[in-house]
């Protein structure tokens, strides 16, 4: 499908200022970046949440505090501090990796991981106590009775990922660092997500195009919102 025909069903004072593959080579940056951080820190954040939540441990409610502390974490900072890593004077600037998508899936692996653990954290602890004694009175262990409070707690669970993807999707400060913000000479994205192209395009003065990239950006939101209510609405009726 071409964009020609809805270039013709817009105003004539907004002229379709995007080159061919652009708003599509943007969009796939911002889904794979966000996508592989958010996965990543899933992997990450849930066994370190299911620990937690099943385990008592010297220091554990300061490891709850830095948690905790890590949603608020100003993006910028995460940004440079992942740019020192990757510079040339940094530990893993061996690989090379300054301003390219490996990069920005660190920084947003950082970003996304503190949400996802603590809201994690929050639903598996948030399970009622009689559903795990009902769970060892049945004869489970404890792998058995993890596995029950997890399938409870995983509307908790999911609201957490999503958050996360939320977050990272959104970022503009941390990308727009160790990412560069780069297009190649034919106009296609090779470390440009929609948040960042937004950011350029207001800051250029071309409002409408800004606009565009943002209900685009909105969309993909609204997808995700319609994802969390409609996950909310089949594990309530399945209670």
């Amino acid at each position: 499908m071409t964009l020609e025909p809805v270039v013709h069903l817009l105003p004539a004072v907004v002229e379709f200022p995007f080159r061919e593959g652009y708003v599509r080579s943007i969009i796939y940056v911002s889904l794979y970046v966000s996508g592989i951080a958010v996965t990543l820190s899933t992997l990450f954040s849930i066994p370190v949440a299911v620990v937690m939540g099943f385990s008592d441990f010297p220091g554990k409610q300061f490891v709850k505090s830095i948690i905790n502390t890590g949603m608020g974490f100003p993006s910028v900072v995460v940004g440079l501090l992942v740019l020192f890593i990757v510079s040339n004077q940094g530990p893993l600037g061996e690989l090379e990796l300054i301003f390219t998508k490996e990069a920005m899936i660190m920084s947003q692996f950082v970003l996304a991981t503190p949400p996802i653990t603590a809201i994690s954290l929050a639903a598996i602890t948030g399970v009622s106590e009689n559903v795990r004694e009902a769970a060892r009175a049945l004869g489970g262990t404890r792998l058995d009775v993890a596995l029950v409070v997890i399938k409870e707690a995983r509307y908790g669970i999911a609201t957490a990922i999503l958050a996360g993807f939320g977050r990272a999707i959104s970022e503009v400060g941390s990308v727009l660092i160790v990412g560069g913000n780069i297009t190649s000479s034919s106009g296609i994205s090779k470390t440009r997500t929609l948040t960042t192209a937004i950011q350029l395009e207001a800051r250029q003065g071309r409002y409408d195009t800004a606009m565009l990239l943002g209900a685009v950006l909105l969309a993909l939101v609204l997808t995700v919102n319609a994802v969390v209510v409609r996950f909310g609405d089949e594990g309530a009726m399945s209670r």
